[in-house]
């Protein structure tokens, strides 16, 4: 399998060309695409921006920008590393939703000058995706660029937890529980774990009523997320005051203790077989970390239902599943943010796709091509609907 990518990518030498909507093969083609035509277009726009969107690429542009520190399960591997990454980010953007995305791989970890560098860009893209940006730096470059006109979307965090939410909904049906009774572990605490935990609670997301789930734990390499534990970071914080409500303390162990669910988003085989014996009747597992699981599925025994992030087992939990419409919703309706609405309606959308859900099909296939398009047009309802 490596060396077939690697002659791929070689022999293609790369993943995405650039070809043009319009024929040169005149002087007329030539004056009315580029000098002296486009000139008018440029007056237009300069006296209304909004024809921006009318006359350019712009209406179907995502940026898709990485600073290269958290790359897949590579880590910190530096830009030109990440670049084969983005152009297929890039690639499934097309293929998935007719949306033409270009990768901006970035020379700088810092995190003023990312927030700055798109901004700037911003004016020539409808949308940006983060990428494979380190925490706890993702949260804030993201936040801070919540307000420059066009969606933001950090899809590490956000297409992760749409996905998630989507496959607990069939989830539940198949074992028979109700999604706001369950008790969540989250084993991660990083950009995954932190906004699946966020779309579990429904944080931020003022505007109807939405009821969590029951209880949510999360845990990271040094154990259970409470408050007062005193070596957390902001984010981990914030969200310690909206979990674990009955303070307990300890490792994954104990937070499993009567768990209807359990997340994973952290490293290989971090969840002991004899774990799941302490979980609830009928536990769900969704042991994501790639390439190797919390636990492999063959190990899980007791589990009601089994989801993982490889496509070489059942309930593939792919982003690609997400990511692809709810950018197409969001350009189709010139919406400004996505907002928790938009990601709520995306995960019931990518559910629906699924008629009858059984243990080993609780998530349509990647490969759907119908899902972008209903992810995408339950997202613009909601934009459409929340900006009446």
């Amino acid at each position: 399998m490596d060396n077939e990518a690697i002659k791929l990518h070689k022999e293609k030498r790369g993943k995405l060309e650039i070809k043009s909507k319009v024929a040169l093969a005149t002087k007329k083609d030539l004056s009315l695409a580029y000098t002296p035509g486009v000139a008018a277009v440029s007056s237009a726009i300069a006296k209304d921006k909004s024809k921006v969107y009318d006359y350019t690429i712009k209406q179907n542009s995502v940026a898709v920008v990485t600073d290269g520190s958290a790359v897949l399960g590579l880590g910190n591997i530096g830009p030109e590393a990440a670049l084969p990454v983005m152009e297929g980010k890039a690639i499934l953007f097309k293929e998935f939703a007719d949306i033409d995305a270009y990768p901006i791989c970035l020379a700088t970890q810092n995190s003023d000058e990312i927030i700055s560098i798109v901004k700037n860009i911003a004016p020539g893209f409808g949308g940006i995706n983060l990428e494979d940006i380190s925490a706890p730096r993702c949260f804030e470059i993201e936040q801070a660029l919540q307000e420059i006109g066009i969606p933001v979307m950090h899809d590490d965090q956000h297409g992760t937890a749409v996905v998630v939410l989507a496959g607990l909904i069939n989830a539940t049906k198949v074992v028979g529980k109700e999604l706001t009774q369950l008790k969540v572990v989250i084993n991660g605490s990083g950009a995954a774990g932190m906004a699946i935990a966020k779309l579990l609670l429904c944080l931020g997301y003022e505007k109807k009523t939405c009821t969590p789930v029951k209880e949510i734990i999360l845990c990271d390499s040094k154990g259970i997320i409470y408050e007062r534990r005193n070596d957390l970071n902001k984010y981990k914080k914030e969200l310690a005051k909206a979990t674990n409500r009955k303070k307990i303390k300890g490792t994954l162990e104990d937070a499993l203790q009567g768990a209807d669910v359990f997340i994973g988003v952290s490293v290989g085989g971090a969840l002991k077989k004899e774990y799941i014996k302490k979980m609830a009747d009928k536990p769900i597992i969704f042991a994501m970390a790639n390439p190797t699981p919390e636990i492999m599925p063959d190990e899980a025994k007791g589990a009601a239902v089994i989801a993982t992030g490889r496509s070489d087992f059942p309930n593939q939990i792919n982003n690609v599943l997400a990511f692809p419409g709810i950018f197409r919703g969001a350009l189709d309706a010139k919406a400004t943010q996505i907002t928790c609405g938009m990601k709520l309606a995306a995960a019931h959308a990518i559910a629906d796709c699924v008629a009858k859900p059984t243990k080993e099909n609780i998530i349509p296939s990647p490969l759907e091509r119908e899902v972008a398009k209903k992810v995408s047009e339950a997202v613009r309802k909601v934009w459409d609907e929340e900006n009446k």
